[in-house]
Order: structure tokens, then C-alpha cells, then sequence
């Protein structure tokens, strides 16, 4: 048996050598389940090969990187920023926004698989906690939903759409909740997923996203008969509860909420994704994620 030497806050410890858990993280640099396994039983055969019974994993890590390279340079350096970070003293903090029926919900849970990134957190529920605190007298915006938060709105604005008015006095009010998680989860240093409407450029304070390890996505669905499919799919889950006639009576104003995230996002230069294609979608965050972080670790070595 190999056995594989960790350090954690000082303290060894030590495990077995696990092929399925070295070609989840060889995954990580889009090889596919295949593909990674093969590479990870050529690497414990080369480890035996080398009566290495010990390795330590910064070693272990070498040796991969090492292997990799001779295999193909562009998947040796994913593989090397997905190190950076995983070993970085920041946590990664990944926000991702889009419109009702975009899929960041699906989106999340399939990136934090990927990345094996535990904290995931949803800005319905975040909503759900406020709507709890804040009384319906006190701000009626939050107790609608996104779209049709502009119903509550007292005194609606003549300067611009008042769907669009609406949806930003509802984002305004969740964003609290927020900055709230993004800041804890910088003091502890805590890698987290936040999904939802709610997540839109600009609305987040400037101080936090300049921080290069907080980074954020939108997501959207430019067809409109593939977006309408969304919510069919959705609905159709007997554990769902929400109603599809709803969705399809405020679909133009849950277009016209993507339309201005798909704005805010060009106005400060956030990645955006058009959510046709799981695998292709996932392979895009993945990809911009860990070329923000090999830039991160290449700043921390410099310093």
C-alpha cells in the first residue's frame, strides 16, 4: 500500500493512496472519468515501480504535474493552477447570477462537484431568511419574487422600466445578505458557491470584488422557446412545488430581468454565458476559475 503524508495546520497525517480520488481531481483539468482514471493507475504503477511506499503530497503533486507534462502541456497546466487553488491562502468565492429558469441552481451544484467545493448557498434562500426578519409592511418588494417585485414598488419611477425598477429594489434588499455571506466567508477563509437571481454585477460593493478571488458569472439562455422549456422541465419534478402557469404569465418580465443582467454584466466586464450546453457551460467556469487562480498564485510567489 502507498501511502500518501499531509500536513494540516502543522499536524501530520497520513492516507491511502486512492486512484478515484486523484482521477476526481485530475477531472478537474476536463480529461473526462476515463481518461483521469487510466492516468491515475499509471501513476500508482509508477509509484510501485519506485518501491515508494510514502509520498508525501506536495510530492505526490510533482510527480502528477510531472506525468501530465508528457502527456499534453495544456492539461499539465490546469492541473497545476487547480493546485494553486486548492493550496492558496484565499478562498475561493464563485457568484453566480442569471435570470429565473437560467439553470444557476444546476449550474452550481455541478461546479462545486467539480472544483469539490462544499459551501454552496442560494439567494432564494437568503430571501427566505430576510423575508422572516423584514416584515411585508416594512418592505413589500422582498416578500414578491424577482420578476414581479415591481407590483409592490409604492411609488413607481417614471426614469425607467418599472419591471426593471422593481427587480433591483428586490435585488437591493437580498444583496444585504450577501455581502454579508461574501465577507464571513473572506474573515474564514471559506471557499463558497452563492447562486441566484439576486447575483448582479455592479450591486455588489466595489472593496469586495476587487478582491481577484471573488468571481462572478452570468449566466443566460438567449433562445426564448429553450428558456420556456427550462421552466416545463422544472415543473414537470414532482417534488417542485412552484407553479409553471406563474413562470409563463411573468415570462416577458423574467426576459427583460435577463436583459439587464446581460447589461450590468457588459458595464463591468463579467463573464457571460450563454447556458445551452451543461458540459460546455461548467467547462467554461472551470476553466476561467483556474486560470484566475494560477494568476493568483503566480502574484503570491512574486511577493
Amino acid at each position: 500500500m502507498i501511502w500518501v503524508i499531509g500536513d494540516v495546520d502543522g499536524k501530520k497525517y497520513k492516507e491511502p493512496f486512492s486512484k478515484g480520488i486523484m482521477s476526481r481531481s485530475l477531472n478537474v483539468a476536463d480529461l473526462g472519468t476515463e481518461r483521469a482514471h487510466k492516468i491515475a493507475s499509471d501513476i500508482e504503477d509508477e509509484l510501485i515501480k519506485n518501491n515508494i511506499s510514502e509520498i508525501s503530497s506536495l510530492d505526490l503533486a510533482d510527480v502528477v504535474l510531472t506525468h501530465l507534462e508528457k502527456i499534453d502541456s495544456d492539461i499539465a497546466k490546469k492541473y497545476k493552477n487547480w493546485r494553486s487553488l486548492r493550496t492558496s491562502k484565499k478562498p475561493l468565492i464563485i457568484l453566480i447570477g442569471g435570470a429565473s429558469g437560467v439553470g444557476t441552481s444546476s449550474m452550481a451544484f455541478e461546479l462545486a462537484n467539480r472544483l469539490r467545493l462544499k459551501n454552496l448557498i442560494s439567494t432564494d434562500m437568503i430571501r427566505e431568511v430576510m423575508r422572516k426578519i423584514i416584515s411585508k409592511d416594512l418592505s413589500p418588494v422582498i416578500h414578491k419574487s424577482s420578476f414581479d417585485a415591481y407590483e409592490s414598488i409604492r411609488t413607481p419611477s417614471i426614469r425607467i422600466d418599472q419591471v426593471v425598477e422593481g427587480f433591483v429594489s428586490h435585488v437591493d434588499v437580498v444583496n444585504v445578505g450577501i455581502e454579508a455571506i461574501i465577507e464571513r466567508s473572506v474573515k474564514e477563509g471559506i471557499s463558497t458557491i452563492i447562486e441566484g437571481v439576486h447575483i448582479v454585477p455592479g450591486f455588489i460593493r466595489e472593496d469586495l470584488m476587487e478582491n481577484n478571488n471573488i468571481i462572478i458569472f452570468t449566466l443566460t439562455v438567449d433562445d426564448e422557446e429553450s428558456h420556456k422549456q427550462r421552466f416545463y422541465s422544472r415543473c414537470r419534478q414532482p417534488w417542485v412545488k412552484r407553479s409553471l402557469e406563474r413562470y409563463m404569465d411573468n415570462f416577458s418580465t423574467i426576459r427583460k430581468t435577463q436583459k439587464f443582467l446581460v447589461e450590468q454584466a457588459k458595464i463591468h466586464d463579467a463573464p457571460i454565458i450563454n447556458n445551452e450546453e451543461i458540459n460546455e457551460t461548467i467547462d467554461i467556469m472551470v476553466n476561467n476559475i483556474l486560470e484566475r487562480f494560477g494568476g493568483i498564485n503566480d502574484v503570491e510567489q512574486e511577493s
